[in-house]
């Protein structure tokens, strides 16, 4: 889930960036990875910006987890510079990898901070991480040499019409190959993603709500203040209904994660509901607990059929948003769709 920019350090800092250290024509150095793929050039479109390499990076840092963890999955942590912005516990898989990676920012990284990591590449999940406030704008770094990667999910706008989010993520996956001089990893991790996607479209093939069509779900991602964030119709969740052969009961609000009332989940009266679990978060409301306590003391919410007779599926709330993660919520939404009696 997105946060609004903060105030931070003046993003003239990052354009002191030394030229030395940045870009791809910058010199070998003892951070240099042994056994370097051979000079080539590469060349992509990225959320609308051109991004040329003529050797693979090697010294990259993510702005945040989606980011640091597409990375390592990739095998990418000797090319890693730095990394930023955790929001749960890195997993188990990724644990010893991520412990090679400097954290270069407990939270949102600032131009300062990015400046100190020296980086010849920086990768984002979103495009609100470019700005003044934090780690400078796209057009900033590029003047002084530094490319900058954004998820194609975060800007379908740019992609190919028609592309799914998943396939959006999956063109994440190969432009940071190409750009690495990892296309074979890449393209490996795209194929046993596909087959994820389409086992869990499988798994819950012939859904069909208690009376009749497709089941509707609410996607439950935060409570802030007493207030329920779900799954609008422009976020992931929409599609991994899509996929399941279900509806998001919010797909017509244009946003990914809108703040709604309790009443207006009542209206809805979903046929089940996905709670996101943030417990590592940490925050007040953050838990599958909490959720389901607020749930249960709503006097209009309490009163749906879902809540009632317990039609709910937790899933890490992590795994909602695009990521490397996202394909094992889609696994548990299918088993739980079936679990629940909405797959014959």
């Amino acid at each position: 889930m997105r946060h609004r920019a903060r105030i931070g350090i003046p993003l003239a800092l990052a354009l002191a960036l030394p030229l030395a250290t940045t870009g791809c024509s910058a010199p070998a150095d003892d951070h240099a990875p042994r056994g370097e793929p051979a000079a080539r050039t590469a060349a992509f479109d990225s959320c609308g910006r051109r991004l040329a390499f003529d050797r693979p990076p090697r010294r990259a840092v993510a702005l945040d987890q989606t980011s640091t963890e597409t990375l390592l999955e990739l095998g990418l942590q000797d090319r890693m510079a730095g990394t930023a912005n955790l929001k749960t516990k890195i997993p188990a898989r990724y644990q010893e990898a991520y412990a090679k990676v400097p954290v270069i920012a407990p939270k949102i990284a600032t131009g300062e901070q990015l400046r100190a990591a020296t980086p010849d590449f920086v990768v984002a999940g979103s495009a609100d991480l470019y700005t003044k406030d934090r780690a400078g704008t796209r057009e900033e770094l590029a003047a002084v040499g530094v490319p900058t990667f954004v998820s194609a999910v975060d800007c379908p706008q740019h992609g190919e019409p028609g592309k799914t989010p998943f396939e959006l993520l999956f063109s994440d996956y190969e432009q940071l190959g190409k750009a690495f001089g990892g296309e074979e990893r890449a393209g490996r991790l795209v194929q046993e993603q596909r087959a994820a996607v389409a086992e869990a479209g499988e798994k819950a093939r012939g859904a069909i709500a208690r009376n009749g069509g497709r089941p509707t779900v609410v996607y439950l991602y935060s409570v802030f203040n007493g207030m329920p964030y779900v799954a609008g119709g422009t976020g992931l969740p929409g599609e991994m209904s899509r996929i399941v052969g279900a509806t998001n009961a919010f797909d017509d609000v244009a946003e990914d994660w809108p703040e709604v009332s309790w009443e207006e989940i009542a209206q809805r009266d979903p046929d089940f509901i996905v709670i996101g679990d943030l417990s590592e978060r940490g925050r007040p409301g953050d838990s599958a607990a909490e959720k389901r306590a607020a749930m249960a003391g709503d006097p209009v919410v309490s009163e749906l059929a879902a809540v009632r007779e317990n039609r709910i599926i937790e899933v890490p709330g992590i795994e909602l948003d695009p990521s490397v993660r996202s394909v094992h919520a889609l696994g548990l939404l299918a088993a739980g769709m079936k679990d629940l009696g909405y797959v014959r």
